[in-house]
């Protein structure tokens, strides 16, 4: 038995488990790897604007801290669960034990749907989640970032509200904050741009050629809508886009800095275009060289996989492949080439981790030293996993996940088992 339940988490688990068994790690090693050190469930109730009181559940996972604080982003989302939050905790960790961070995988939510609060709302939301979180987080225990549903605004308000506790100001206690609060430039592009510039390394090792590339990108927020971007001024053609409220399809190529610009003044892509849409279903089918599903959870199901016609599939959102789908795209390795998740989207916690390194030294950096870093990482773990798949003969979120949960399992063998 286990608090941990819902598909995510199982999805978890049974990708764990390939790892486990691939590895040949001993049975009764492998729950003190996969399951969370740590959870917290709050209440957290606020005074609404029509004066009354209501109460959300407010989580937090933080799964391992073997290798140093740990790290994760925050949801404000309606399908946040404590198994949902777990799941995300656990590739965090092995995403940030893959490009080499000294962090262990957090991960935190609110259910709420954000949008159903004014602005003193989702302040007085987000200011009770952090006053519940203090006495399990800090700058060297937890640190906190966004996620769907939160952005910089939402980050300021936790760091605020967490310096007030501590009587100085600790910007350290969350990152993804504004530059003007302690933040680092490019940390709201950088998961965007790892996407596209591990597409381009992706691209370079098929004989791809991006000029001629067409792309299609499931979800248009901060990682989608960057990660498109960035494509398109890498000269792809981005033919299909969507978001919550609907599906755009244009075979000759959307104006994607037009986009960008109505989603940010609009709020979503709904209003651009009556002729362009397209059943969302139907986008993840589109034939296309680079498919990248910037969206939710669990959106290619073995259907789907059985389905895509892409030449490589950028996984740009977290879990996006159920673990039936996982079998079968392993059978079309030769076909479409994986960029696993905690790979693909791994450039926001590595931008993380430097505005946590510039807040702690009090020292900033410029934005082009931010992005040549972010890069060098990734090329380093892209080389690995790739170096990895080809040795083993084996799938490349195999390979990912085994360096990850490798390094992990290596640092709690040395550290031993207290007491």
């Amino acid at each position: 038995m286990t608090a941990y339940s819902g598909p995510v988490f199982e999805m978890a688990a049974q990708q764990f488990e390939v790892i486990a068994e691939y590895l040949c790690i001993p049975e009764d090693a492998r729950a003190r790897l996969l399951m969370p050190k740590r959870a917290v469930m709050v209440s957290c109730p606020i005074h609404r604007d029509d004066g009354t009181t209501a109460v959300f559940e407010g989580y937090r996972v933080q799964h391992h801290l073997t290798l140093g604080p740990t790290k994760g982003g925050t949801r404000f989302a309606p399908s946040v669960d404590l198994g949902e939050v777990a799941a995300l905790a656990v590739w965090m960790s092995w995403k940030c034990a893959l490009v080499g961070l000294p962090y262990g995988g957090a991960k935190g939510g609110i259910s709420v749907d954000p949008s159903s609060l004014s602005k003193r709302e989702l302040e007085a939301l987000s200011r009770r989640y952090m006053q519940e979180m203090i006495p399990f987080v800090g700058p060297h225990t937890d640190v906190m970032a966004p996620d769907m549903g939160t952005n910089e605004q939402i980050m300021a308000w936790f760091m605020d509200t967490y310096s007030m506790y501590q009587g100085q100001t600790i910007t350290e206690i969350v990152t993804g904050k504004p530059v003007s609060a302690g933040g680092t430039l490019g940390r709201r592009e950088a998961t965007g741009r790892g996407v596209a510039h591990l597409v381009h390394r992706a691209a370079d090792e098929l004989k791809l050629r991006l000029g001629s590339a067409t792309a299609v990108v499931q979800g248009f927020g901060n990682v989608g809508s960057i990660a498109a971007l960035e494509l398109y001024n890498m000269g792809v053609k981005v033919i299909a886009v969507s978001d919550h409220t609907g599906a755009l399809h244009q075979p000759a190529g959307l104006d994607i800095p037009k986009l960008v610009r109505h989603a940010s003044s609009q709020g979503s892509l709904a209003g651009y275009s009556n002729e362009l849409g397209l059943d969302p279903l139907e986008m993840l089918t589109i034939p296309c060289d680079i498919l990248a599903p910037a969206a939710v959870e669990r959106v290619i199901d073995a259907t789907i996989a059985a389905n895509l016609r892409c030449r490589i599939l950028a996984e740009a959102a977290n879990g996006p492949t159920t673990p039936e789908a996982d079998r079968i795209l392993e059978q079309r390795a030769a076909e479409v080439f994986l960029i696993p998740d905690i790979l693909c989207n791994s450039g926001g916690v590595v931008v993380s981790y430097f505005e946590w390194v510039q807040d702690l030294q009090r020292l900033f950096w410029e934005e082009d030293e931010v992005m040549r870093r972010e890069y060098q990482v990734l090329d380093r773990a892209f080389e690995r996993v790739l170096a990895r798949s080809k040795r083993d003969k084996v799938f490349n979120r195999t390979a990912a996940m085994a360096i990850g949960v490798e390094r992990v399992r290596g640092a709690k063998e040395t550290r031993g088992l207290f007491p």
